[in-house]
């Protein structure tokens, strides 16, 4: 008797659960295209059900609900704005309970973080762990230009109320801007391709546009947080800040090998390689652990006392030893624009395409090659026309460094429009019958380049 209780127990249950998942089936379904359609209001009741009666019915439910919450929250205030945001927590938490294969834990943490800080909600302190706990978790899926503001920004400010340390805020900032450089050159490496594409007057693929236009929003958005970052941290990093706070501190940390490097990187990146403690500092740093970095300190202690050669070979050192590719990058730059200065635009072109090697997002550099082709102009040609046309490569140069880096968007623009200018114009391309032809430019430059079609 008690087994056929039991039976006619399970059996009910069963028939429960089987009407449950068909009654969640019906409504997901009905749900889930007034969500399509934007009918948000007739579709959010329903779907709430059935992430609380059938949770693993499906990810959609959670995606749907995000975007209606997300909408719901654009007009909402207080006590219900409040409510909607505990809600969209909770829901987060939810799918990463129920779909963890198929939701990224830190994106998660990341975006809970970003809608606390985005509404005020905790302290600076509570936020900032959020945001903190969120990077350390998965730094590589920490890629949102607004969520790296957001971190630095309150850990600044945590700074300005005597809760951190200076040194905590140019450590995290190493870090942010280095995060954001890596995400460009990440961006600026697939651009490159295309933009060299489009130069040889190819036509891109729709996949290939999409890609192209996806780069250059994101590289601006970088861009844009890059300078925001760089303006929170203001006058902190000045040389009358760092240069007192390493000095007091220098004694106490002359034999510790992180100290030193922080401080010299620091006293380097800012340009204070004129007071004592710098020399100091990478004095100490070389003789602790000779390195990339110790190297490239002594040639900037080189090259300011007027030392060119040794400088010259400091840096080569420096670049040898360097892997990291953002410092890499910054060293080859010195180098280059030691050989232009110097009037070797050959060897300078060399080491700035190295630059580019490592740090495909420096636009500075292509602006550089661009600036140094112009200036050849009339040396390398063998009638007006030809070097008039040098114009056009020039233009090219400064063109792509506005895309690598929509910083210097303005700039090179400017020079585009300038270069362009001095280039042969419709009438000159008509009279010399050149339209569409690939003309050599020979001397150090050795490169070619194709008349507009008129």
């Amino acid at each position: 008797m008690k087994t056929k209780i039991i039976i006619a127990f399970s059996g009910l249950l069963l028939s429960t659960s089987v009407l449950q998942a068909q009654d969640c089936a019906t409504k997901a379904a009905l749900a889930y295209d007034d969500a399509k359609a934007q009918r948000y209001d007739q579709a959010y009741q329903p779907l709430m059900e059935v992430k609380e009666q059938c949770p693993t019915y499906s990810l959609a439910t959670f995606q749907y609900l995000d975007r209606i919450l997300k909408h719901k929250l654009e007009n909402a205030q207080g006590a219900e704005k409040n409510k909607l945001i505990e809600e969209n927590i909770q829901l987060m938490n939810d799918r990463l309970k129920h779909f963890p294969n198929k939701t990224n834990e830190a994106d998660i943490q990341g975006e809970i973080a970003w809608l606390k800080y985005d509404n005020g909600i905790g302290t600076k302190e509570e936020q900032f762990k959020a945001f903190d706990d969120a990077y350390k978790a998965s730094p590589e899926s920490f890629t949102s230009p607004k969520r790296i503001y957001a971190y630095f920004s309150l850990l600044v400010d945590l700074q300005d109320e005597g809760k951190r340390d200076l040194q905590d805020v140019f450590e995290l900032y190493e870090e942010v801007i280095t995060k954001i450089e890596d995400e460009e050159n990440k961006l600026a490496q697939m651009l490159a391709p295309l933009v060299e594409k489009q130069e040889t007057g190819a036509t891109l693929t729709g996949k290939e546009k999409q890609l192209a236009d996806n780069a250059e929003i994101n590289l601006s958005a970088y861009s844009t947080v890059k300078g925001s970052v760089n303006a929170k941290l203001g006058q902190r990093a000045d040389c009358d800040n760092l240069i007192p706070l390493y000095k007091k501190d220098f004694e106490a940390n002359k034999t510790d090998v992180d100290w030193l490097k922080i401080a010299s990187e620091r006293l380097s990146a800012k340009d204070c390689t004129d007071d004592p403690i710098f020399f100091q500092v990478s004095e100490a740093l070389h003789r602790a652990e000779p390195s990339a970095k110790s190297a490239l300190y002594l040639g900037q202690l080189a090259e300011a006392e007027g030392k060119s050669s040794q400088a010259m070979k400091y840096y080569t050192e420096s670049a040898e030893l360097e892997e990291n590719p953002r410092d890499k990058a910054r060293v080859y730059m010195r180098i280059a624009d030691n050989y232009r200065k110097g009037g070797n635009f050959s060897q300078a072109r060399t080491f700035y395409r190295r630059s580019l090697d490592a740090q495909p997002s420096n636009g500075r550099a292509y602006l550089h090659i661009a600036n140094m082709y112009a200036q050849s102009a009339n040396n390398c040609g063998e009638t007006t026309f030809e070097k008039r046309a040098v114009y056009w490569l020039a233009a090219d140069y400064a063109a792509r460094a506005g895309r690598v880096d929509p910083s210097l968007s303005s700039t090179a623009n400017e020079t585009v429009a300038a270069y362009k200018g001095r280039a042969p114009q419709k009438s000159d391309i008509f009279q010399a019958g050149k339209q569409g032809e690939t003309i050599r430019i020979g001397c150090w430059i050795g490169e070619s380049v194709k008349v507009p079609t008129l």
